[in-house]
């Protein structure tokens, strides 16, 4: 048992651990009547103390623990250990804990686990001013030694920044660092344990810093003074140049406003800052005159919009710089004294009267001519006329201002050197009243009253116009009839109208109603008057005052027939009128269509031609013979022969007509010898009646015309039609039937 403990105290000494055997307790105990003391032994117990390894031991000795141990990885071990019997293997006692701490050594240096870090801090920032704050971890043991007590430095970044060494908070050591100057700083920050002192363990990390922008600049022009050049014809609002005045600063501390100082550009030229907000945008306020003045010089100012009261003692924060601007001439057109004219004429004055002017100049040469004009579509109706000259304008009409009352021109000016040089002005022409027309009825009036109407009893208002108002003119007086006999009364009520009143003696009735005649006139220079009608029917009314009837009820004629019989009997005569009238008018038609037929001169196959020919040369340049027929020519007349193609001179006697024939074929016939044989009638000069269709056709000719030579002989060609062929199957079916012979 004993060589087992010490066993394991070996075990235990071979770990480099200590412990202690409590020593056994005597007692001496006596028994009563014993021979002496009796000695008592109690059971051993194992105290256990702390022990310490040092970790990753490297001496001569061996250790017989068998490896290294690392404190960051695990800083102690608890083991169990108990005695147990050997030959028995009983435990002797019960099991006990032991605790075995790693003793630490500085073997980890310190690392930064954000970084690297990036900082922003205000441009010209007074010293001191926190930037960030970095911090180090070392993985050794705060609570034993220095092993993990770490101190900050700064390797580089001197003497921009600085470090607190034991808290790591990164400030500013100089005062007005300048973004302009340099906007970036790289900074390098080194942690070192054993606090700081040498062998101690250390690392490193990087700061950016970079410096935001302030309003610490104020603007500044590049240049005192500015040129700019414009056409004079540039209208309000053109652009004539831009201004930029420099400002370092970033962002919203380098916007600007712009504005014209003093000086004669404030009239006519504005400035705005462009929508970036740094330029200047000077353009045309009104509009600009070559000859009236050729430039412009002002001041424009450039300032900050917004500014840091902290960094006023470096403004202002604006600048000044000169403008002149040049007015370039150009071609204009004529221009007008007035924008635009209103003239005035009374109405119905004489064409010719004149109106008024309008002038305009060549602002170029205002020696050169302008010439005037009104442009159609503003005068359609040619009221008026210009002077292409002087520009005066005259009516050509005379004018009613009842009909129009403004006439609104559109003058045109133009250059006589050039005609694309042109300009127009509004004329508005105003027609003046006079008092030309008489007061009128406002409305027809048609009315009635009672015939139990009282005495004095209202019939109708009526009220009058007068389209004139000049003057007194638009005053209407009415008066209605005078004298005891007057069957209504009319009372003026002096506001253009007048009341219709029934006398104090009643009218009697009648079936016509009454026509009152009201005289109107008005006030004016000279005074207007005419005369209306007002109808009054007398009506029976009904207890409540509507009317019953206003005619008389229809009486038998003297003969005792009533108006509905009388009007049918005029109905049927008048239809008997028109059928005989029907009648007579058709039998003149069917003798007239007879007379026609007799009379008319039937002719076919007449060409005419448009062209007059060359005269009698013409004529004469070819024998017409040739185109008459042959076998239906007459013998020759003697004397020499008649012009068949100009009007003769003198008209051949007409020799008396015998008798027609009875058949319609002898009396064509007869009718076209005589049309033939009469020089007095066409065809002449280049008419021509072509009535022969030539020789070689079997059939012979088809036109009528030459049939009076055959009246009285042959009835048709020799040889039948049917023999033709298929294109004359109709004629021959239509002519050439042939009759059966007789029994």
């Amino acid at each position: 048992m004993w060589g087992l403990v010490r066993l394991l105290l070996a075990w235990l000494g071979g770990w480099g651990c200590m412990g202690r055997l409590a020593a056994p307790a005597r007692a001496w105990a006596g028994s009563r009547g014993g021979p002496g003391p009796v000695l008592l032994r109690n059971r051993r117990s194992w105290v256990w103390n702390q022990f310490f390894v040092i970790e990753e031991y490297a001496g001569p000795e061996p250790v017989l623990i068998g490896k290294s141990l690392d404190r960051e990885e695990k800083a102690q071990y608890v083991l169990l250990a108990q005695a147990v019997d050997r030959a028995s293997n009983r435990p002797l006692e019960p099991p006990s804990e032991f605790i075995i701490k790693v003793q630490d050594i500085n073997d980890n240096p310190p690392i930064f686990p954000l970084g690297p870090y990036h900082a922003t801090v205000p441009e010209m920032s007074n010293v001191g001013t926190s930037v960030i704050q970095v911090t180090a971890h070392d993985a050794d043991d705060p609570s034993y030694g220095n092993s993990a007590k770490l101190v900050y430095t700064v390797l580089d970044g001197l003497p921009f920044f600085s470090v607190d060494p034991q808290t790591g908070v990164v400030r500013t050591a100089i005062p007005n660092m300048d973004r302009e100057t340099q906007e970036e700083f790289l900074v390098v920050i080194q942690a070192k344990d054993m606090g700081g002192h040498m062998g101690g363990l250390s690392g490193s990390t990087t700061v950016t810093v970079t410096l935001s922008d302030v309003n610490d600049n104020p603007p500044k022009f590049p240049q005192s003074l500015y040129q700019f050049s414009v056409v004079e014809t540039a209208g309000p609002g053109t652009l004539v140049g831009r201004l930029r005045a420099q400002d370092p600063d970033l962002g919203d501390n380098a916007l600007m406003a712009y504005s014209i100082l003093d000086g004669e550009g404030s009239e006519a030229f504005s400035i705005s800052t462009d929508s970036q907000g740094r330029d200047g945008l000077l353009t045309v306020r009104k509009p600009l005159d070559f000859e009236t003045q050729r430039s412009y010089s002002f001041r424009v100012e450039a300032t900050n919009t917004l500014i840091d009261p902290a960094y006023l003692r470096r403004g202002p924060f604006k600048d000044v710089a000169s403008v002149r601007v040049a007015v370039q001439d150009a071609p204009e057109p004529p221009a007008f004294t007035q924008a635009a004219y209103h003239l005035a004429v009374p109405e119905n004055k004489a064409p010719g009267t004149l109106v008024g002017q309008v002038s305009a100049s060549d602002l170029d040469s205002p020696a050169s001519p302008i010439r005037y004009s009104i442009l159609p579509h503003s005068d359609p109706e040619r009221c008026f006329s210009i002077e292409p000259e002087d520009g005066t304008i005259r009516t050509v009409v005379p004018l009613d201002r009842e009909t129009r009352v403004w006439h609104n021109l559109t003058v045109l000016a133009t250059e006589l050197d050039s005609s694309a040089q042109a300009s127009r002005v509004q004329v508005a022409i105003q027609t003046l009243d006079e008092n030309d027309n008489a007061p009128q009825l406002a409305e027809p009036y048609d009315t009635f009253v009672c015939d139990s109407a009282a005495p004095g009893q209202l019939i109708q208002v009526i009220r009058a116009l007068d389209r004139d108002e000049v003057g007194n003119s638009s005053r209407v007086s009415l008066q209605g009839p005078l004298g005891p006999d007057a069957n209504f009364t009319v009372r003026d009520n002096r506001d253009g109208s007048a009341s219709l009143l029934l006398p104090s003696r009643p009218a009697p009735p009648r079936q016509a109603p009454y026509l009152v005649p009201i005289e109107l006139w008005d006030w004016g220079q000279p005074a207007m008057s005419s005369t209306a009608t007002v109808t009054v029917s007398v009506c029976r009314c009904r207890p409540d005052g509507s009317v019953a009837s206003c005619r008389p009820e229809a009486q038998l004629s003297p003969a005792g027939l009533s108006t509905g019989a009388l009007l049918a009997i005029i109905t049927c005569v008048g239809t008997l009128l028109a059928l005989v009238v029907l009648f007579v008018a058709l039998r003149r038609q069917k003798q007239e269509a007879l007379m026609v037929l007799e009379e008319e001169d039937v002719r076919e196959n007449i060409i005419t031609y448009d062209d007059e020919g060359g005269g009698e040369e013409d004529t004469e340049a070819f024998d017409i013979s040739a185109l008459q027929n042959p076998d239906g020519a007459g013998p020759p007349n003697p004397g020499p022969p008649a012009r068949r193609d100009v009007l003769p001179r003198a008209r051949a006697p007409r020799q008396p007509r015998p008798p027609g024939p009875s058949d319609v074929a002898q009396l064509l016939a007869l009718r076209l010898r005589e049309a033939d044989d009469d020089p007095s009638v066409p065809p002449y000069d280049s008419v021509q009646v072509y009535g022969y269709e030539g020789r070689g056709s079997s059939c012979g000719s088809l036109s009528s015309l030459g049939s009076g030579s055959e009246a009285g002989g042959a009835s048709g060609p020799t040889e039948p039609l049917d023999d033709w062929g298929p294109l004359f199957r109709t004629l021959a079916e239509l002519y050439g039937a042939k009759e059966p012979p007789a029994p």
